[in-house]
This record gives C-alpha cells, sequence and structure tokens, in this order.
C-alpha cells in the first residue's frame, strides 16, 4: 500500500499503522506541507519504484494522487482535499472514494 498522508499528518500516523498491523506493507514517504509539486513528484517517485498494488491518499495526500499519473493503480481517496490544492484533478480509473457528509473540513460536494 502507498499510502499518502494528509497536510497535518506525518508518516506513521494512525491510518498506516492500522493498515501496519493488519498486515500490509505500507509505504508511507514524508510529503513536505510547503511544496505541493514536490510532494506530487516524491508520491510519483514512490508509485514508480514500488508498483504498489494500491494507492491510499487522506485529505491532501487525496489531493496528491489525483494529481499524480496513476495508471490502473486501484485508489482509495478517504475525504479528498482536492478542491484545495488543484483545479483539474485526473480522476482514475479504478477509484473509491470514502468521505462523510459530517466531515466539516473538507466539504462532501
Amino acid at each position: 500500500v502507498l499510502f499518502l498522508h494528509g497536510l497535518d499528518a506525518r508518516p506513521g500516523g494512525i491510518k498506516p499503522t492500522y493498515l501496519s498491523r493488519r498486515g500490509h506493507t505500507v509505504l508511507n514517504p514524508a510529503l513536505p506541507r510547503e511544496d505541493f509539486e514536490e510532494s506530487v513528484r516524491i508520491a510519483q517517485a514512490e508509485l514508480s519504484e514500488h508498483s504498489p498494488d494500491v494507492l491510499v491518499g487522506s485529505s491532501r495526500g487525496g489531493a496528491v494522487a489525483l494529481a499524480m499519473d496513476l495508471g490502473t493503480t486501484p485508489t482509495i481517496l478517504i475525504a479528498p482535499a482536492w478542491k484545495f490544492f488543484t483545479d483539474t484533478p485526473r480522476i482514475p480509473p479504478r477509484l473509491t472514494v470514502i468521505h462523510s457528509r459530517q466531515d466539516h473540513l473538507i466539504p462532501f460536494e
């Protein structure tokens, strides 16, 4: 699993740790808070090098994922914050979005 963390999260946070504890190998690169394009570059390099079975992007990590060339990698986005970072997301063919109407930080729409 390539896990892309959110803006205020960090590698080794709750979500990637949850996946690791359930037996998944998790790649969880540090994405710089202040440089979105560098975050995309880092994530793209991880995807290219490791060819994970699935990519998971949480909040800003979801926005990073939608700015990448994901090819056919199955992708799960958790409350993706793409509207804060890009006007034209790349919608991959194998995409699942998990979100809540009660999320007050990232609008459901």
